[in-house]
């Protein structure tokens, strides 16, 4: 499958927390970084998630933006 985001980050799933139509994903990636995904519940149903799962985020924005403090 050929996609058009850049930044893919393999890691492992940490935690799912299903809400009742949403649900947070948390992906422990390699050096010990921890990145948040909120997809819907029936997305992690269709994909068959599971914690410890090794998975990959592709992460796509079209707007990055960044204060100084």
């Amino acid at each position: 499958m050929k996609l058009s985001a850049r930044n893919a980050l393999p890691g492992r799933i940490a935690a799912i927390k299903k809400g009742a139509v949403m649900a947070h994903v948390t992906v422990d990636l390699d050096g010990g970084t921890h990145i948040h995904s909120a997809i819907f519940v029936e997305s992690v149903d269709d994909l068959g998630l599971q914690e410890g799962d090794q998975v990959v985020a592709l992460i796509k924005s079209t707007d990055v933006m960044i204060a100084k403090a």
